[in-house]
């Protein structure tokens, strides 16, 4: 008996998502596998940080752990999760903290969620822990709230493809007073805690940042769901309201109303119109603009789809969009064009299904119907039914009254005027219908000899004929002014289109908005740019599900033109019409391809210009900072080497130290100089290592006072460094002329204070401060510290040109990190450096 190998189930991936480190994740993932150890779950922990935390701590008690794989990397030993214990003891579920954490140089895998994927696709369920900040998506977003850059992040797709993922959510006063209370941070970080990530602010806006996160991960999860299982009803999970407008004066007023519907139900609102495919229902763009405006300063979205069945489009973009109410005006129709045809409100609440809808009054349904308001299929289907009870009801009407009054020519006339409202509805086919059975039922009823179709006289017999070919004739003159009708309406929709596609590019749009508009408005699957060159074809952006990524898969492919650019639809093929209009706008999508390539080139230009200015910039601002200690220099060597002066050994010493201290200053600046030069060309490359800030700042400290007499030999002894045990990931070097340049811009411009050195972890960064008390500098300029030749509008030419902060701003950008100036309380300045901490040291 054989046996066959099945593919092994991928495991389930549950996390834990919080706004902020301490918000209680690891303790609720402790929680829960307590719980599935309860209910016979065989659980393991991989790894769990407690950051010393003590209940934390005690959680751990009953659950089995791995013990840690220790790598050994520059002279230390880190721990780290062994994939492969934890493979070969095969449990149920494991517990991975921070999915976020990069693993020590030497691992098999860069990041811990590729860790994870392993034991995943080996079937294993992990349960593990994130933070909003790590997610990559956000990375920019958060470090715009915090001013702190997260060096470890973690692809949303790999936390979107959690099965369950649950937020551990905290008020922001709760989670400080934890903090305070010292249940996250030792008592010695708290300050520095609260004073820096742990602002209100901050962590109110990162809240906010993970519950709007996780509510569109739902969305998403919903609409994926209802695709893969072809649901088309609308499920009411979250409110959603869609106004429909004509563009007609009554257009704000519905806008308005579904404003308020929206704003009581706290709903998404979203602005439609529906433009004809006929061209027929044209809105002039300044009216277009004020709607716009309106649904701007409304917190609403406006969207232009294109139907000829205007109650279908509207409920397929509702129901697209997952809408749970539709707001549409009452009908202008009157009692007696309903008995024909109910109208569009009418049929929309017919055929909406499970969507609420509102129909709202307005002073316009009070002119009446217009008859640009009947669809084409309508149109043709009243021109046919027209051709044959026109003809009819005459000849009854006739029969009835007017035959002993008229001769044949009269009532011939007759029907001629029914076979030209024919024309005018319907066009030659219906016309041409009208004329044969009017030319019939006149020979049957009206011409002697009656009730036979033989003509007795010729001049009925002549009578007839000129009806029949006439009334031909003018329904082929009156068919073509009402092509030529519609081809003007269709020329206004290209025109309309191609004023809602140029203004997207006008207002700013990227190439992707560009096409989502374009897939929007034409009701298509996906819709993506595909770009032909001499190395082959690839797509250059899409938008939607499954976008076509060669011309032969698209349903509908539209060529720019250059043959190197196409537009490529998936979804329902467009017809001819549809094609101009999305031809043009194939060529503007080319252009931004191009402006982009465009713009990279002048940012790459501007580069070149950015260089020429510095190299400007250093010439002038150098050129008597040079000359000064030179000219000190040559003035205390030719002091010495005269032969007619005789110096004493005090004076002589003094000259020395002149000496000395010129030649100090112009290392400095040459240093300086060259550094800002390795910064300018992008040639400095750190190497980032663990590194003691204790042992940093006096290396720092001892390259100020090597050499130095007076002033700074003294003024060193006014640094007072309170770094404990920190550590940092940074390099070494670049680290050092960092810390000296700041403390030695602290001893310059604070020659009365004194200058304190001390530093920080907050979550996964080191904060650093130098700290002096002198005269600070104004509100507002703190930027300008960090620019090249900036000195504050200080003349005074031995305090250097002006390249210190700048290098030291440049220095720290490159090893990952930031760097601020703030105002010291009570007067003073406060640099504050923030760098990476290193993993496994806290």
């Amino acid at each position: 008996m054989s046996s066959v190998d099945h593919p092994r189930k991928r495991g389930e991936l549950r996390i834990y998502l919080g706004a902020a480190p301490g918000v209680g994740k690891t303790y609720a993932m402790l929680g829960e596998a307590h719980r599935r150890l309860e209910r016979g779950t065989d659980v393991v922990a991989g790894v769990v940080e407690t950051h010393g935390r003590r209940k934390t701590a005690e959680l751990l008690d009953g659950i089995e752990v791995i013990p840690p794989r220790y790598i050994e990397y520059r002279g230390s030993r880190f721990p780290e999760l062994d994939v492969a214990a934890v493979l070969a003891r095969r449990p149920q579920v494991v517990l991975v903290d921070e999915l976020a954490h990069t693993n020590v140089p030497g691992s098999k895998n860069h990041k811990r969620w590729q860790d994870v994927e392993e034991l995943l696709d080996a079937g294993i369920t992990v349960i593990s822990t994130v933070n909003i900040q790590h997610l990559e998506s956000l990375n920019d977003v958060v470090t715009q709230i915090t001013g702190i850059e997260q060096r470890e992040t973690v692809p949303d797709s790999v936390v979107r493809q959690a099965s369950q993922v649950e937020l551990i959510d905290i008020t922001p006063e709760a989670l400080r007073r934890r903090l305070s209370h010292g249940n996250v941070y030792a008592p010695e970080k708290i300050d520095a805690a609260l004073s820096n990530y742990f602002r209100s602010g901050n962590l109110t806006a990162l809240r906010e940042l993970a519950l709007l996160w996780l509510a569109d991960q739902v969305d998403t999860a919903l609409a994926k769901y209802r695709a893969d299982k072809k649901i088309t009803d609308t499920w009411e999970a979250r409110e959603r309201v869609v106004v429909a407008v004509t563009g007609g004066p009554e257009s704000e007023t519905l806008v308005r109303r579904a404003s308020r519907i929206a704003s009581k139900a706290s709903a998404e609102l979203m602005v439609v119109h529906v433009l004809r495919g006929d061209g027929l229902s044209g809105v002039p763009a300044a009216r277009m603009g004020k709607i716009r405006e309106l649904a701007n300063s409304l917190n609403a979205s406006l969207h232009i789809v294109v139907g000829d069945d205007v109650p279908t489009a509207l409920l397929d973009f509702a129901r697209e969009m997952n809408a749970t109410q539709l707001v549409i005006g009452t009908s202008r129709r009157s009692r007696w064009a309903r008995i024909f045809d109910e109208g569009i409100g009418a049929t929309v609440v017919q055929r909406s299904g499970k969507i609420d809808v509102h129909i709202v009054t307005h002073e316009e349904s009070k002119r009446g119907f217009q008859a640009g308001s009947i669809s084409p299929r309508q149109r043709r289907a009243a021109s046919w039914l027209a051709a044959i009870v026109v003809p009819s009801a005459l000849c009854a009407v006739t029969l009835a009254f007017l035959d002993p009054l008229l001769n044949t020519s009269g009532e011939s006339a007759l029907f001629f005027v029914g076979v030209l409202l024919v024309a005018l509805l319907g066009g030659v086919a219906p016309a041409a219908l009208s004329a044969v059975l009017s030319s019939l039922l006149l020979n049957y009823f009206l011409t002697d000899p009656r009730h036979t179709f033989t003509i007795a006289e010729p001049d009925a017999a002549v009578t007839e004929l000129v009806l029949l070919v006439v009334a031909i004739a003018v329904a082929v003159l009156v068919d073509g002014a009402a092509k030529r009708a519609r081809e003007a309406g269709r020329a206004t929709q290209e025109a309309e289109l191609l004023t809602l596609f140029a203004g997207s590019v006008l207002r700013g749009a990227d190439l992707e908005t560009l096409l989502e508009r374009v897939r929007e408005t034409y009701s298509q699957r996906a819709v993506s740019m595909l770009r032909e060159t001499a190395d082959g074809s690839h797509v250059v952006a899409s938008v939607g599900e499954n976008p076509c990524t060669t011309v032969d898969r698209a349903d509908t492919a539209i060529e720019v033109g250059d043959d190197e650019f196409w537009m490529l639809m998936a979804g329902k093929t467009l017809p001819a019409r549809d094609r101009r209009v999305l031809s043009a706008v194939a060529k503007q999508a080319a252009g931004l391809v191009r402006q982009r390539e465009l713009a990279e080139e002048a940012s790459r230009a501007e580069a070149i210009g950015q260089a020429d200015k510095l190299r400007r910039s250093l010439l002038s601002a150098v050129s008597h900072d040079l000359r000064t200690p030179l000219a000190a220099a040559k003035v205390a060597v030719s002091s010495l080497r005269a032969e007619d002066i005789d110096f004493s050994a005090e004076d002589t010493a003094e000259l020395l130290a002149t000496i000395e201290e010129s030649i100090d200053q112009l290392t400095a600046l040459v240093g300086n100089l060259l550094d800002s030069s390795r910064l300018a060309a992008g040639v400095v490359r750190p190497q980032l290592q663990l590194v003691y800030l204790e042992e940093t700042v006096q290396r720092a400290l001892v390259s100020i006072g090597r050499g130095a007499t007076g002033f700074f030999q003294s003024g060193i002894d006014r640094v007072k460094v309170d770094v404990g045990g920190a550590v940092v990931l940074a390099d070494p070097g670049l680290l050092e002329r960092v810390l000296a340049n700041l403390i030695d811009n602290a001893l310059r411009y604070a020659p009365d204070s004194i200058v304190r050195v001390n530093a920080g972890r907050v979550g996964d960064r080191v904060l650093i401060n130098v700290i002096d008390e002198g005269r600070g500098v104004p509100r507002g300029t703190e930027e300008q510290l960090f620019e090249a030749f900036q000195r504050l509008g200080d003349q005074d030419n031995t305090a250097g040109a002006g390249l210190g902060l700048s290098v030291a701003r440049g220095f720290v950008e490159a090893m990952g990190g930031t760097i601020q100036a703030t105002d010291t309380p009570g007067g003073g300045l406060t640099v504050v450096v923030d760098l990476a901490a290193p993993q496994g040291n806290r």
